[in-house]
């Protein structure tokens, strides 16, 4: 495991209180965000978030299958994440680990939490036939924050995708017919950002050097100032304090972020 020196450290909370960053950033700035969709021809939909030097890659696979018990007449969802030894030398090949479930578990909660996609225009025969989405999400470079590049990845690859057309008689999908029918989404667009505790201060956006120090991070899905998931993450507590002023933060982060990425998204 690659760490951030204790000397590295104690300047980058010292910097912090001064609000300032090794990069130049305030605390609740991100860095520059690029989107690329319809990146790859055998996928439903996709996308390449690059965040700084953070890089993910996003894809949408759909299939026809049976929804769930619970859900008869909605459609399913599947998150899965890879982080790939390419992209940092912490990651290794083999089973998935924490980081990569939670990955995957995070940005799956908060598009489900947020409504974003109308699960029941997804049900082709109630009880017995739905459209089930696949988003997988891999990790390209990490330079910290890959939560907030996944979630960004994921909306984007969502936005970009198209249903492929499927032959209910011979109940077989037709991959290689693409058709211009694009995914039931609602219009508010949710934001996932995630803020993490350092020493005293409260940052978003870490590089790596900055996420090896966090003490504690929390991700909030929302749209518009509406709140519709929150996720803890790390050990250690936060304050009432802290806890509100990560709150009043999120609200103006969440339309700062959102007018980096608009006109990706249309």
């Amino acid at each position: 495991m690659i760490e951030t020196s204790n000397l590295t450290g104690e300047r980058i909370k010292k910097y912090f209180q001064e609000d300032k960053r090794f990069d130049g950033r305030k605390l609740d700035e991100f860095r520059n965000i690029e989107i690329e969709t319809g990146i790859s021809q055998n996928a439903e939909g996709s996308a390449r978030v690059k965040i700084g030097k953070t890089e993910v890659l996003v894809g949408i696979k759909m299939n026809v299958g049976e929804p769930y018990p619970d859900s008869p007449d909605k459609g399913n969802l599947m998150v899965t994440a890879e982080l790939l030894p390419l992209s940092s030398p912490r990651f290794e090949n083999g089973p998935p680990k924490f980081p990569t479930i939670e990955l995957g578990r995070v940005i799956d909660r908060g598009i489900r939490e947020s409504k974003f996609i109308e699960f029941e225009k997804l049900c082709i025969k109630k009880g017995e036939k739905v459209w089930t989405l696949f988003i997988d999400i891999y990790s390209i470079n990490d330079d910290g924050n890959l939560l907030d590049a996944a979630g960004i990845g994921a909306i984007a690859a969502l936005k970009n995708a198209r249903i492929p057309k499927y032959n209910e008689k011979e109940e077989k999908i037709i991959y290689e017919e693409k058709t211009n029918t694009k995914l039931p989404l609602k219009k508010e667009i949710p934001i996932a950002i995630t803020l993490h505790k350092i020493g005293k201060s409260i940052i978003v956006d870490p590089t790596r050097q900055e996420e090896d120090l966090s003490e504690a991070r929390v991700t909030i899905g929302s749209s518009n100032g509406i709140i519709s998931s929150l996720q803890k993450g790390s050990e250690k507590s936060l304050t009432t304090e802290e806890f509100y002023k990560i709150l009043d933060l999120n609200e103006k982060i969440e339309r700062d972020v959102f007018k980096k990425i608009e006109k990706f998204l249309k």
